[in-house]
């Protein structure tokens, strides 16, 4: 199967490979808390960033696109900047049970999403065989909300330090901080919104 790899996917995997280390320092986090922790889940998921544009680059420079290389890319997206990013979001103290909600909400809309892309990008391209525009935000836009949670342990604002603290409504505590996540997932999901694809 290695030997089916074309150079892109290498790259395709080395962005899974980040965001599954990003995962391991937000665990690491939660067992000793130093912003270091935090930091280098979101250097780590930045760089799975880069090399989800490098792997994207390489397989047009050398016109290899394969629908092994698209499924590849999704799967390690869906780690990089669905999963990883919610793990974040949980170590840095977004642990209650809505907001594990949302978080679950805003995994499931990335899966989603990139679901929907995979089928609908032959419909989308156009005679060139280019994708002309995303429907919905594509899912490495996470990577904000990574830097603010980045920026926030920097600042020493995490659990009941996070914007906004905790609040309750009727009996069930969140941190309202935790919507800009619920947000991110819904946009993901727009069928209305349309970004043009670079």
């Amino acid at each position: 199967m290695l030997r089916s790899f074309h150079l892109a996917d290498l790259f395709t995997l080395a962005n899974g490979c980040c965001g599954t280390a990003a995962i391991f320092y937000a665990m690491d986090y939660m067992r000793r808390a130093t912003p270091d922790r935090i930091h280098a889940a979101g250097g780590l998921i930045v760089l799975a960033l880069v090399f989800d544009v490098i792997d994207g680059r390489i397989a047009r420079w050398r016109h290899r696109a394969s629908p092994m290389g698209r499924e590849l890319d999704s799967l390690a997206d869906v780690i990089s900047f669905g999963v990883a990013p919610a793990c974040l979001a949980y170590a840095v103290g977004m642990r209650t049970v809505v907001d594990q909600l949302v978080l679950l909400y805003f995994v499931a809309c990335g899966i989603s999403r990139l679901a929907r892309y995979n089928i609908t990008a032959e419909a989308l391209s156009t005679d060139t065989g280019k994708v002309t525009h995303f429907e919905g935000t594509p899912i490495p836009t996470s990577v904000l909300l990574v830097l603010a949670l980045v920026a926030l342990a920097w600042a020493g604002r995490t659990g009941d330090g996070l914007p906004l603290g905790s609040v309750s409504i009727g009996g069930a505590a969140f941190h309202p901080f935790v919507l800009a996540f619920g947000l991110s997932g819904s946009l993901m999901i727009s069928k209305t919104l349309r970004i043009p694809k670079p």
